[in-house]
């Protein structure tokens, strides 16, 4: 969490998303409800943007990202994408992946856990924001369906077969993705593709609560692990285990290392500073 920044300050407002900061969780709601929160160009951009900017915060601990209405997120707009991308050229088709893969390298890459908050649909670019949370939080409602090859697309788009495999397996990732069939909920809890299930319309508030649990935990730690998570997927276990030395070695020069061994000592719970 660098505490070096440039000149621009926050962003004020979000036209594209609703951005709420509560005691070091920040609350992204995806809010097209009328629309499945069907993403369009400015939902992308300001994501990519929003991450960033949020990455630059030491007061970040933990984000929430859910959709507002029905469902979580129904994919690309059919109008403002798809049909504006027939007119496209080639270096323009780009530039908008390029613009979506980013999106997913930022959830990835921000030094904090982001939990997705699933109900209804999550399908397409949607499932893979899902997929690319670190963790899913979904309802017996939630429905996962990558739906590219169904519009004539890859399977593999935004990193999806990149990180699906690596959650749910390559057989089970196969069948997803070139077929493009929905999954529900039951079913994607039992390959992995949930973190937790939540009872029946309590995706949102079992998503805070794991939010907030992760707020008030040792932020330092939880954003080495994630980094080395994503960073040892491609790794030989020689290099993963130094890497993972290096990063004890670090930690165990932090403040929250000493503090656990402060409060063990004197029996009380650990006053976390994520330093």
């Amino acid at each position: 969490m660098s505490p070096f920044t440039g000149s621009a300050a926050r962003t004020p407002d979000w036209k594209h998303l609703r951005v709420e900061h509560t005691d070091g969780v920040v609350t992204v709601t995806l809010a097209r409800p009328e629309k499945l929160n069907a993403l369009t160009f400015g939902a992308y951009a300001d994501l990519r943007d929003l991450l960033a900017e949020l990455s630059r915060e030491k007061a970040v601990r933990a984000l929430v990202l859910a959709g507002e209405g029905r469902g979580f997120c129904s994919g690309g707009d059919v109008d403002e994408i798809i049909g504006a991308t027939l007119s496209m050229d080639t270096a323009q088709l780009l530039d908008f992946n390029r613009m979506t893969g980013q999106v997913v390298r930022a959830v990835r890459e921000c030094p904090f856990p982001v939990i997705a908050a699933v109900h209804g649909v999550a399908a397409g670019a949607g499932a893979v924001l899902a997929l690319a949370a670190d963790f899913r939080v979904a309802d017996p409602t939630a429905r996962f369906a990558f739906l590219f090859t169904r519009v004539g697309l890859s399977g593999g788009d935004m990193g999806a077969a990149y990180l699906l495999p690596r959650v749910v397996g390559l057989g089970h990732a196969t069948r997803l993705l070139m077929l493009g069939d929905s999954v529900r909920a039951p079913e994607a809890e039992r390959i992995g593709l949930i973190s937790e299930l939540a009872e029946e319309g309590s995706a949102d508030e079992a998503a805070q609560t794991l939010a907030r649990r992760l707020a008030d935990g040792p932020a330092l730690a939880y954003a080495q692990t994630k980094a080395l998570l994503t960073a040892e997927l491609d790794m030989p276990l020689a290099a993963a285990v130094e890497m993972d030395a290096s990063t004890q070695a670090l930690l165990m020069n932090g403040e929250d290392y000493a503090e656990f061994h402060a409060a063990f000592t004197e029996k009380r719970p650990p006053q976390w500073k994520g330093r």
